[in-house]
């Protein structure tokens, strides 16, 4: 039986580990001809092995997603090497430094608005012009995060900027929907990564405070993100646009 993704051409940034690794082993069972991106070369290498034994024609690119003419070179790669592009997950993130507003230095803001932010953008830019020139349409799901949607303590760029995904999301799918070109983004909550990791190893008891908080009482996968990114990016979600999605165990209902 065919994938929901199936043949299709998808980018993947933020490959290399946690969510990103995850939605890319999703994406290959489920069919997708995939351009694997990250700065991380070894992480992202092990995650094309994982792809490619699972059957998927795939590729590693090494980006920068908050250089522009990477970002450009990345989606030329992916044409060059499949033909054309069908959907990307604009994925890669860092969390950046913890610190209230008054200990944020310049430096860490920089970078993770860079990163989070302008990089979604930057990504965005190179696929949709792609997508345009292609006149068929597509899909793109970028990363926000429970903390695009309401206020966090402690982390102001991390929060500035899934804030600024989420309203790029919305702003791309108003200008960009005449052309069939979906835009959504996934916004998730507590997910088991590397990432989360750190957090839950500097800090005992976090995790279970954590998980009490979601109403399912418990912490989500990576894998739980990348099935929702595969079905926002798959046929069967055609009439979903302009959405930030909480995929997030219900925090966003309490």
């Amino acid at each position: 039986m065919a994938g929901i993704l199936d043949g299709k051409v998808a980018i993947i940034t933020g490959a290399a580990s946690g969510i990103g690794r995850a939605t890319s082993q999703i994406f290959a069972r489920e069919g997708a001809k995939l351009l694997l991106a990250d700065m991380q070369v070894e992480g992202g290498n092990e995650t094309l092995k994982m792809v490619r034994d699972a059957g998927a024609e795939a590729i590693f690119f090494k980006v920068d997603v908050a250089k522009a003419a990477e970002t450009a070179a990345m989606v030329a790669q992916a044409v060059a090497s499949f033909g054309r592009l069908d959907c990307a997950f604009n994925n890669a993130g860092i969390d950046g430094k913890a610190g209230r507003i008054h200990e944020c230095t310049e430096e860490n803001w920089n970078r993770v608005l860079a990163i989070n932010l302008t990089g979604v953008w930057l990504c965005m830019k190179a696929e949709v012009a792609q997508m345009l020139a292609q006149k068929q349409g597509g899909a793109i799901v970028n990363t926000s995060s429970d903390a695009g949607l309401i206020g966090v303590a402690g982390m102001p760029a991390y929060v500035a900027a899934k804030h600024g995904v989420a309203g790029l999301t919305k702003a791309a799918a108003l200008e960009y929907g005449r052309h069939n070109i979906r835009v959504n983004a996934v916004c998730p909550g507590p997910i088991r990564t590397p990432m989360l990791g750190k957090l839950l190893n500097s800090r005992p008891g976090s995790e279970e405070k954590m998980a009490r908080a979601e109403p399912l009482k418990r912490l989500g996968e990576p894998s739980e993100i990348g099935e929702a990114v595969a079905w926002l990016c798959s046929d069967r979600a055609s009439y979903v646009h302009g959405l930030p999605m909480p995929v997030d165990g219900g925090y966003m209902a309490t």
